[in-house]
């Protein structure tokens, strides 16, 4: 009888499953014959726009292809071909373009060097992001909405630009340094493009994340471009490892420590693989070892907003699988700043969020990504041990305070003038135009490009960013949202007043400061329209049990003995 009783059950359970599946079926408005028509038309209409553009930019592609390639080879020829129609279909399409942009970016440095390495194609991802930036400005204007939002920051901006612009014209124009070698002119355009040629992804962002669907779209991209990518680093450390590719242990004298592109294995750029001298700097996939050292940082604090914000707890697993892929990759790369910057920010998150103190939400994936972190370290010890030395040893012999410090007097004694050296004037990018000063630590960097007063400018904007930033994440009442909104807080934080090295000249860190930074702008508007929702639900409810009383109230039931 217990047997019949339980059948009963799971029966009124199905049935109960199918009726929700029915209910929110019924929910969702039927259209009208009249609306899908117009529906109709309407993609039939995008779809004629689309074609015709196609065909007014493939034409003039294929006929500076066929230029290129008779000039010059036949694979820059394919490479100008798709110039036209990729900058079209961007101001066409710049939302699109926009997150083609994003997805592309982690993979470039692969791209560039399968082919060929052209300095052309360096600039390539900047293809669908100039001509995407003028179409989405221009679609605002049309719509007669507001493209810089908030307005507030324009006033740092602005000052920041008119010292990098005076810099420009007045130091690398007239050469007032006094060195007019190569092209300075264009070395200071290039230089400010690498400067300031991303901050309008602040404003970007915003316009691409209207509702909480995009953001968590938007989270799960990168996360999931941060799994592949790390895949394929661990992947490239294999082949290394197993022989299939070379690396550079077989060279002799000072190649032994030089990363070299012939030494490139499958993807990425130039490597280093010496394991006889404990010597391994990895590329993954972007171009250098420095670039990928920088998204593995960066990825520390995307992968845990994924972990500890997402709504879903699929998702929220896979955060805690691309924590520990970074981790791992961060070991077995060879970068020094990697392995101590990975799980620093992490702790510095676990902190600032105060995601630490949620712990029935940290523990399993505390231990979850130590039980993955320990076993990595049980397989390679040495591979370990090695990293610590090394890291140890680099510290030792020059500790980051004193680089540091050196860097900022030898840029002071060396800068001539208030407007500084040149824009590009220290930024290795822009050596095609002219000879680099080597400066390897940021706001050093910024003194001797654009003086003191630009540098002091640019920290008064990041400074304002940081904390306008930070009041638009407090303002968030969604608890999700804020946690999103506090994870790629702490990343703006630390990369605004990090002078180690030069992250914001160099992808990806460059595209990740200013584009999630609009993110956290975008939460406040996401939140509000969350609000409005559920205000929306609560009301339909109420009018639906004023409605339908009577129908809604139901008789308490009275448990019955089973008769046989």
């Amino acid at each position: 009888m217990v047997k019949s009783k339980s059948k009963s059950k799971v029966k009124k359970s199905k049935t109960s499953k199918k009726g929700k599946k029915q209910s929110k079926q019924s929910e969702a408005p039927l259209l009208s014959l009249k609306e899908q028509l117009a529906q109709q038309r309407k993609a039939q209409k995008q779809r004629q726009e689309l074609i015709q553009w196609l065909f007014m930019t493939l034409l003039p592609g294929i006929l500076l292809g066929a230029i290129a390639s008779v000039v010059a080879e036949p694979k820059m020829g394919v490479i100008a071909g798709a110039i036209i129609p990729c900058f079209a279909l961007s101001y066409k399409y710049p939302r699109k373009a926009l997150w083609l942009f994003l997805i592309y970016m982690p993979f470039s440095g692969t791209v560039v060097y399968t082919l060929g390495g052209s300095a052309l194609l360096q600039l390539a991802k900047d293809g669908l992001y100039f001509p995407a930036l003028i179409g989405l400005y221009q679609q605002c204007r049309r719509e007669k909405k507001p493209f810089f939002v908030p307005q507030s920051l324009m006033s740092t901006l602005s000052i920041c630009l008119v010292f990098s612009l005076l810099t420009l014209f007045f130091v690398n124009g007239l050469h007032l340094t006094g060195n007019a070698s190569g092209q300075p002119f264009l070395q200071g355009v290039l230089g400010l493009k690498i400067f300031l040629g991303y901050v309008p992804l602040i404003f970007c962002a915003q316009h691409l994340l209207k509702s909480k669907k995009e953001l968590l779209f938007c989270s799960r991209l990168h996360l999931g471009l941060a799994i592949t990518c790390c895949l394929l680093g661990l992947w490239q450390y294999m082949m290394l490892k197993s022989g299939r590719c070379a690396g550079t242990d077989h060279l002799s004298g000072v190649e032994l420590f030089k990363a070299s592109l012939e030494a490139r294995c499958y993807i990425g750029g130039a490597l280093l693989y010496s394991p006889s001298q404990n010597m391994i700097r990895l590329p993954g996939t972007f171009v250098s070892p420095w670039h990928w050292g920088w998204f593995l940082i960066a990825n520390s604090a995307l992968t845990f907003a994924a972990a500890f914000s997402d709504s879903s707890f699929l998702w929220r697993i896979g955060g805690l699988a691309g924590m520990a892929l970074v981790f791992v990759n961060a070991v077995i790369c060879g970068q020094r700043i990697a392995l101590a910057l990975v799980p620093a920010i992490t702790i510095l998150l676990l902190i600032l969020t105060g995601q630490i103190t949620n712990l029935k939400r940290f523990i399993p994936i505390g231990v979850g990504l130590g039980l993955l972190i320990a076993i990595g370290l049980a397989m390679n010890p040495e591979l370990v041990q090695e990293r610590i030395d090394s890291f140890k040893s680099r510290a030792e012999a020059s500790p980051p305070q004193a680089f540091i410090q050196e860097q900022f007097e030898w840029a002071t004694y060396n800068t001539k003038g208030w407007l500084g050296n040149g824009l590009g004037r220290a930024t290795n990018s822009t050596r095609t135009f002219g000879d680099v000063s080597l400066v390897e630590t940021y706001y050093p960097k910024l003194i001797f490009e654009v003086g003191t007063i630009g540098t002091l400018a640019f920290l008064a904007f990041v400074t304002h960013l940081t904390f306008t930033t930070f009041k638009a994440k407090q303002s968030v009442r969604d608890k999700n949202l804020r946690s999103f909104g506090s994870s790629y807080w702490v990343f703006v934080l630390i990369i605004s007043y990090n002078t180690y090295w030069y992250p914001l000249d160099t992808d990806p860190v460059a595209v990740y400061y200013w584009f999630f930074a609009g993110v956290i702008l975008a939460l406040p508007k996401i939140d509000r329209q969350e609000l409005r929702k559920q205000k929306l639900v609560e009301q339909q409810d109420e009018s639906d049990v004023q409605k339908n009383g009577k129908k809604k109230v139901s008789k308490p039931r009275i448990a019955t003995p089973a008769t046989s």
